[in-house]
């Protein structure tokens, strides 16, 4: 009975019962990063949690944490993002906050986006907000040249609300199968008309949400919840799929990956600390490596590292003498 199962399930949603949630950390549990820290958007895009990326396009409008207010979860979860807005801001035609996750393209390649046969996909979530009224988001290819702005309704403040939204297969569009970024999953905290248009239809206008959606950001104050983060196949969203926690975490350090303090310690030789480590996981693509000497507090060190078919790393730091450090590997799209 459990194989068949799993056979239908694997028939009806082209992926295996592992993998049916194509969101990596959708349940907001992986926070390598900060653990558990708050972050402030710059004017540009910060990595937070997870896969997860904030984004404005001007600085110090809005935190966002693990856990941010220490409100309890929805029945089934442990964590969530919360995002709280850090002042009144009038939000400008030009301006846009919010926060996204990239899905690699490698992960979505069964869909068929702009061919004929493109596949339908639900996204469904579980949000709060001490604000009420329409919000909104968006799904875009890589170069958002085609975009599906969604909005969903918030009834009752402070409340948890479990959304659903089902998005049609796009026949349209450049959607690139590969290890680089196929669609951006993005929740707006607030945009202003130039990147606003009408929701609920693929179009090639750019768009981080409908028109009139609730700005976040507009309010002092204010908080946004969020969890359970799914997108699946088919026009109708089913329960969350949960992954162990070491599955979650390895499919996240494809991404992202560090090594703690002391745990790599190498004599100097001629006034450089020579290391080699293995990442936890083969990387998406050749990241980018920083290192930090735990001597002198977490401070960077200049380096040049070499990456061994996405697996390995070791480098000559720029720092005399022996000790421990750390590296980080970054290979986020």
């Amino acid at each position: 009975m459990t194989n068949a199962v799993s056979l239908a399930q694997q028939a009806s949603t082209g992926v295996s019962p592992g993998f049916r949630n194509r969101i990596i950390n959708g349940g907001m549990v992986i926070d390598q990063r900060n653990a558990g820290a708050q972050v402030t958007n710059t004017a540009g895009s910060v990595y937070t949690l997870d896969r997860w990326v904030m984004y404005g396009s001007q600085a110090s409008k809005f935190t966002l944490q693990q856990n941010q207010g220490s409100v309890t979860p929805p029945v089934g979860f442990t964590n969530y993002l919360g995002c709280t807005s850090s002042s009144a801001y009038s939000v400008g035609a030009s301006d846009y906050f919010g926060f996204q996750q990239i899905v690699e393209g490698l992960n979505m390649s069964d869909l068929a986006w702009g061919t004929a046969n493109a596949r339908s996909v639900s996204l469904s979530f579980w949000v709060r907000s001490s604000l009420t009224g329409t919000f909104g988001g968006a799904l875009q290819n890589s170069g958002a040249t085609y975009n599906f702005p969604f909005s969903y309704t918030i009834s009752s403040a402070n409340t948890w609300t479990y959304i659903t939204v089902p998005i049609t297969g796009p026949t349209s569009g450049t959607w690139t199968v590969s290890n680089t970024a196929f669609v951006y999953v993005a929740f707006s905290l607030g945009a202003g008309s130039s990147f606003s248009t009408t929701g609920g239809a693929w179009t090639s206008t750019v768009a981080f949400q409908p028109t009139g959606a609730t700005s976040v950001v507009g309010t002092n104050g204010a908080t946004f919840y969020i969890t359970g983060v799914q997108l699946e196949v088919g026009s109708t969203a089913t329960s969350f799929d949960y992954r162990p926690y070491t599955t979650e975490l390895q499919l996240c350090q494809r991404y992202y990956t560090f090594s703690p303090y002391g745990t790599t310690s190498y004599p100097s030789t001629g006034g450089y600390a020579r290391g080699y480590s293995s990442f936890k996981v083969t990387m998406r693509t050749t990241p980018t490596i920083a290192f930090v000497d735990a001597g002198s507090g977490g401070t960077s060190i200049g380096s040049s590292a070499y990456v061994d078919g996405l697996s390995n790393t070791y480098g000559s730091l720029t720092a005399a003498g022996a000790g421990t450090y750390s590296w980080t590997a970054n290979a986020e799209l």
